[in-house]
């Protein structure tokens, strides 16, 4: 079998995959088929997640379910205010030998050595707890006392916020939100949703989940994302996208100007067009097009958008600012 009849077959492995999981997820989870969309293309392309709702909107159920339906280890971390560095990365513990009497320092790993890692209320910890996260987010490994220490591969961080509640809480810097993918929001449920999760939530719990995806999957699924192919009118559209954010950029509409304080950089643009295979993939299509990264654009950018101080007196919000782009930059 040659690589394009390998990739051919991978692709309706992956669109089988992801419907099966679906079938899943919806054993418990009622509606948010966007939000499922949007946590399945952060998975396949790479990249962590931010997911961003009210208290009571099953943040936490979604993504402890959506780990069940993946063979691999998960982690929940409860982000408090007293979380230190060491009890998310892990430190050196003395041991003794009580045979010889010999003491030596051994690295005790932390609970963010797993595949999946749920970072729940991560703006209620401090700052520094919140960098060693991020850091090993980026670079995939934890040092200490000059050791290094690899995480498990794959490595996949979804960190939950709630907007409306600021007392006691550490907002994450704009330069730390860069760090991930998306920033996926959820919604209050429709009426009859809100009816069905209700019978649902109030009888006893019977439904279990099955795992339906594996480690050596799931790999090869991404690296079949990061091989299809991309129209270049495609990427042209998607760095288009980013730079008309940047208010110091010709191509910054002028209504939009006023808006913003910064852009989105080109990590922006790169994820943009990740996240578009990854939804390409999804549907079973061998290539994404611009409806795919207009799709893209408001996980991608909502979290990478500075607003001004005009926008937030006019209560203009980054969904607006997205909306507004999307209506003014156009594909070539």
């Amino acid at each position: 079998m040659n690589d394009m009849s390998h990739d051919v077959v991978l692709m309706e492995e992956l669109h089988a995959a992801v419907k099966a999981i679906r079938a899943e997820l919806h054993k418990r989870i009622v509606e948010q088929d966007g939000v499922i969309a949007d946590l399945l293309a952060c998975l396949l392309a790479g990249g962590h997640g931010l997911i961003i709702g009210v208290p009571g909107l099953a943040k936490t159920m979604l993504v402890q379910s959506l780990a069940r339906c993946l063979d691999l280890e998960f982690n929940r971390i409860q982000f408090t205010p007293d979380l230190m560095p060491a009890d998310i990365t892990g430190s050196d513990i003395l041991f003794e030998d009580r045979a010889t009497g010999r003491r030596e320092f051994r690295f005790v790993k932390g609970p963010i050595f797993a595949n999946i890692v749920l970072a729940d209320e991560i703006n209620r910890t401090p700052p520094k707890t919140q960098a060693a996260l991020l850091q090993a987010m980026q670079e995939r490994e934890v040092t200490s006392t000059g050791r290094t220490w690899p995480l498990p591969a794959p490595f996949w961080v979804l960190a939950t916020q709630n907007p409306i509640e600021q007392e006691g809480t550490y907002p994450l810097p704009e330069a730390q939100q860069d760090r991930f993918m998306f920033s996926i929001t959820i919604d209050y449920p429709g009426r009859e949703a809100e009816i069905e999760i209700v019978k649902n939530t109030t009888t006893p719990q019977t439904t279990e989940l099955t795992a339906v995806l594996g480690r050596e999957k799931l790999q090869a699924f991404r690296d079949l994302i990061l091989r299809i192919p991309v129209a270049d009118s495609v990427v042209a559209y998607a760095v288009a996208l980013s730079r008309a954010t940047r208010p110091a950029d010709p191509s910054c509409p002028d209504s939009i100007r006023s808006l913003l304080t910064w852009g989105a950089g080109p990590r922006a643009s790169q994820f943009l067009i990740l996240a578009a295979k990854a939804y390409a993939a999804i549907d079973g299509r061998p290539t994404p097009d611009d409806s795919d990264v207009r799709a893209a654009a408001y996980p991608v950018l909502r979290h990478r958008l500075v607003r001004s101080f005009h926008a937030d007196v006019e209560g203009v919000s980054a969904n607006d600012i997205i909306a507004r782009l999307l209506e003014h930059v156009k594909p070539a």
